[in-house]
């Protein structure tokens, strides 16, 4: 049956879904608890969530977006743990703290993102009218979703009236009441797309639609007198602001939501079955009033089936029955909705709230869920495949789309979108932003994209990617083609996979927009050879052996040329022949750099310090420690900005490490620290002191000295490299370490602010713009994980300048050649980076040695590639 229906299946996880109904995301912080991603109880009653069916299967359903296996409950303070899937989604230790942990490391951004692209929502309408603690407020959602809309809560509006100062004393009638709460509604009313009651839980759903306005009065006025702040519970007057909210809507042509069926605990289930709504629905001023039944009305999901059919004004929406009944509960209660409603009456929505996981999960459930019961009605014979397919567009996005008055352009979304006047208005994509583009780095460390038109991006390509030879992770820096022995050849593709993340609008080029890529298999499970989830990989094992996470901060150095004409013949010769922080060569540089900064800055890259460097033309762009696989990302984003602007003024910069052999070097140096729970864990303490270090710090920093001929492979990957690193040239020549020793290859660094005898940090010197950021800081955690794993211990530091002690001190590799040697024979870096993506590397490091052995003059080419 599954490959029978395999184009039904893929119907269901290809359709942009719009969300008909959820509610704010909240901060990481909030007092909200993460368990309530997965139960609708509280208090005590929380504590028993984990042993539902539900629960236990939404966690099951967040591995699979990651791939990760089941493994067995974890018991912890009196409740099950079941973990172990739902960390699959942040690729961590099946525990609550170390998930919750890994959230706060990885940040909101990330992890919503993570998860609306998985749910592939590309509208979500969300209902406000719940104060979570340190909720984002609606335009905050717009970093997940193209399009957000809102849905007014009516009791919320009327309870923010009666609770303002202004509404007090006896003076106030239910008519200064009405004509406060229908201004407060019309000021807002073009700024909405739907209103929303949950009646249900107040007074339930035997609404009086002839209710007096004696007895609406003597409601209010009971509500009055009770204290601060008011919650309206009095029957009267709910069922008149209930009546009255509903004509407006008729008015405004807004369609009005309705809570039906189960809910949190305050709620008596006897009142929510929807049947109780007959006398509202026969009541003739209400038939145009287009009425949306939430939560498939379970356990009512038959009556509100009935009411769909009969009625042409009612709707159903099946949000928060998935997810968050069991499997056959949510497959019983869809199948009850589709016996009698009409399929173009039947709506999605996840529910969502608090947490970007409760998207996914109602997103990635609704899905299977609709899969199974279409495909069940196809082998039943009661709908065709292809009405099926029809059904599937209906039930996710076009009935929404609809019923909301959405409107969107030939199928395409603006992620840049707002809502305008009572419809969200999603004109062409193309008007803003023309191209993205998908950008990766090979192993030889160039920057590579594909670009793609903005419109098909975000309607098909920032969910499914494009693909890319295999060969493209073999290529050197001289030719498009696979190295020998890299194992990769022309067959065989993966898929390029945005990272919406990482997703900014590039400064210099308004309409355009670049994205990091994951390279991956299938779906879902990174590609061995990819260097984003190569770094990811080894970070979580320092994570889950260690509990220690690593951040990273950039030294950018390249070089500026401009381009000279002399006899027909075309140069690119220094910017500039000013020294080392030179106050000219800045000045000459400052309308430049200016322009560079503010490009960093809009792309979230922070700067901390730019100056002009020693070199001919040379200056650096010192950035701020982040998070390491961020960092990596950033970096790559740094050098294209500075070499795009550097371009747009006429100029070319090249991160090359030494495009003048008798001129300084450049160098990517990176300072590096390790974090717990926020806490610098690199740094010693009064009790915890190796040179400043912590115990942690000089086991890690060892495990980085122990393997740095290695790491050279993947921090200095070309010939061009080696060049740079000789003595005393502040490169790092010499295998050893110095605190505050700029001459040495690993400097711990005591920064303004740090006690002086302790280090904050350590810099690695050997780490140039030839290099893969993500592989290099791959190789050099993986050396980490190794220093502590086996207690490493380093040497007693160099105080003075290496040279002074060449006879005792080993060179560090002099060519590329002996670097590669090391890593050949280094069985740690194997094993933790990938022994198929290391002998790619040596494999190209080889070719790179005899073409640039054969051919000299080469190097010039490469001011264009680095």
């Amino acid at each position: 049956m599954e490959a029978r229906y395999e184009v039904l299946r893929r119907a269901t996880e290809e359709v942009a879904a719009v969300d008909a109904h959820a509610h704010n995301l909240v901060e990481h912080g909030s007092a909200f608890p993460f368990l309530r991603c997965f139960s609708e109880a509280e208090g005590d009653a929380l504590a028993l969530a984990p042993h539902s069916l539900s629960f236990k299967c939404g966690m099951r359903m967040a591995a699979t977006l990651w791939g990760l296996p089941c493994h067995r409950a974890v018991e912890r303070g009196g409740c099950i743990r079941s973990l172990r899937d739902i960390a699959a989604l942040y690729n961590c230790e099946a525990s609550l703290e170390k998930v919750e942990k890994f959230r706060s490391a990885e940040g909101l951004k990330s992890i919503g993102s993570k998860c609306f692209q998985a749910a592939n929502i590309s509208v979500i309408l969300i209902d406000d009218g719940i104060a979570f603690d340190k909720m984002l407020d609606l335009e905050s959602h717009k970093a997940f979703a193209p399009v957000v809309g809102r849905v007014l809560r009516i009791e919320r509006l009327a309870e923010t009236i009666i609770n303002a100062e202004s509404f007090s004393g006896s003076s106030w009638t239910l008519d200064s009441f009405t004509e406060s709460y229908i201004s407060k509604l019309n000021s807002v009313s073009n700024q909405i797309v739907a209103l929303k009651s949950i009646a249900a839980y107040r007074s339930g759903l035997e609404i009086n639609p002839n209710v007096s306005k004696t007895d609406a009065e003597d409601g209010l006025r009971k509500e009055l007198t009770g204290p601060r702040p008011f919650r309206i519970t009095n029957k009267n007057l709910i069922d008149y602001l209930f009546t009255c909210s509903l004509g407006i809507a008729v008015s405004l042509s807004l369609p009005v939501q309705i809570h039906t069926g189960f809910g949190d605990k305050d709620l008596d289930l006897r009142k929510c079955n929807p049947l109780h709504l007959r006398a509202v629905l026969e009541d003739e001023r209400f038939a145009k009033c287009q009425i949306v039944l939430l939560h498939a009305s379970y356990p009512f999901s038959k009556e509100a089936s009935y009411l769909a059919s009969v009625y042409s004004q009612v709707y159903l929406d099946f949000g928060l029955a998935i997810p968050k009944l069991s499997v056959h509960g949510m497959t019983s209660s869809l199948k009850e909705l589709l016996e009698l409603a009409p399929i173009k009456k039947v709506m999605f929505s996840t529910d969502g709230y608090a947490f970007p996981e409760t998207y996914y999960l109602g997103a990635k459930r609704a899905r299977d869920v609709v899969y199974r019961v279409l495909s069940a009605a196809c082998e039943d014979g009661d709908l065709s495949i292809q009405e099926a397919i029809e059904a599937i567009e209906d039930i996710f996005r076009r009935n929404a789309l609809n019923l909301y008055k959405l409107n969107v352009v030939n199928g395409s979304i603006n992620h840049e979108t707002a809502i305008v006047g009572k419809r969200v208005s999603l004109s062409s994509v193309e008007e803003d932003v023309l191209f993205v583009r998908i950008i990766w780095c090979d192993a030889s460390g160039q920057h590579r994209c594909r670009v793609v038109p903005a419109g098909r991006f975000y309607e098909i390509t920032r969910n499914k990617g494009v693909g890319l030879t295999f060969a493209a992770m073999g290529m050197t820096s001289f030719c498009d083609g696979p190295a020998d022995g890299s194992n990769l050849t022309g067959v065989g593709e993966i898929r390029l996979v945005p990272d919406m993340p990482t997703l900014v609008r590039l400064p210099w080029s308004r309409h355009e927009e670049m994205v990091m890529a994951d390279m991956q298999i299938r779906p879902g499970e990174g590609w061995e050879y990819c260097p984003r989830n190569t770094l990811r990989k080894v970070t979580k094992v320092l994570l889950d052996e260690f509990n220690v996470t690593m951040k990273a901060g950039f030294e950018n150095e390249f070089f500026l040329r401009r381009k000279l004409v002399s006899n027909g013949v075309e140069m690119w010769i220094p910017y500039d022949n000013t020294n080392y922080c030179s106050t000219s060569a800045f000045d000459g540089a400052s309308s430049i750099l200016q322009e560079v900064y503010s490009s960093l800055k809009d792309s979230g890259i922070v700067v901390e310090q730019l100056h002009a460097e020693a070199g001919k033309g040379q200056f650096e762009i010192a950035l701020k420690y982040i998070l390491c696989t961020v960092a990596a990302d950033k970096l790559i984003y740094a050098r294209e900005t500075i070499k795009s602007i550097a371009r747009k003024h006429g100029l070319v910069a090249t991160f090359l490490p030494k495009p003048d052999l008798d001129d300084f070097g450049s160098g990517s140096h990176v300072h590096l620290s390790l974090w717990e729970n926020d806490q610098n864990v690199f740094m010693g303490s009064s009790k915890d002191n190796f040179h400043g270090m912590s115990k942690t710090g000089e086991q890690f920093l060892a495990g980085v000295y122990h393997h740095l001929p290695s790491i050279l492979a993947f921090t200095a990957p070309h010939p061009n490299s080696y060049d740079r690193i000789q003595p005393d040239t502040w490169s790092g020549a010499y295998l050893c370490w110095g605190k505050e020793n700029r001459e040495a290859p690993l400097r711990t660094a005591c920064p303004p602010g740090v006690p002086l005898d302790l280090v904050s940090n350590f810099e690695i010197k050997s780490f140039d713009g030839c290099a893969n950021p993500h592989l290099g800081l791959a190789a050099i955690v993986a050396a980490g994980i190794d220093g502590l794993r086996r207690h490493l211990k380093l040497p007693e530091p160099i105080e003075s300048n290496p040279s002074d002690h060449s006879s005792k001190l080993k060179r560090l590799p002099q060519n590329l050649q002996e670097s590669v040697e090391s890593l050949s024979a280094d069985k740690v870096l194997h094993e933790l980076i990938g022994d198929k993506l290391v002998t790619t590397a040596i494999a190209i490091r080889k070719a790179e040695i005899n073409h640039f052995a054969k051919n000299p003059g080469a190097l010039k080419d490469l001011i264009d590639r680095y």
